[in-house]
């Protein structure tokens, strides 16, 4: 489990809209981190935290359709 793993899903998410909106869809961060190990990003819920909390997001999700502003470009 490694925190650069939840690094490289952000940066992923950052440039493919469609990894944005298949992971902006997911509720909760348990869902969030099942779904990015089938995907081959291995981490857990804490890295996701730390790496969030390290970068200033919040997993929150804002308007219609969800989105998260978690994604790096």
């Amino acid at each position: 489990m490694s925190k650069s793993n939840v690094e490289e899903l952000l940066i992923a998410g950052g440039s493919d809209v469609t990894v944005r909106t298949k992971y902006d869809s997911l509720k909760t961060k348990e869902d969030f981190v099942a779904q990015a190990k089938e995907d081959g990003f291995d981490f857990s819920v804490e890295d996701l935290d730390a790496v969030l909390r390290e970068s200033g997001d919040s997993f929150d999700i804002v308007g219609n359709p969800a989105k998260r502003m978690i994604w790096w470009s």
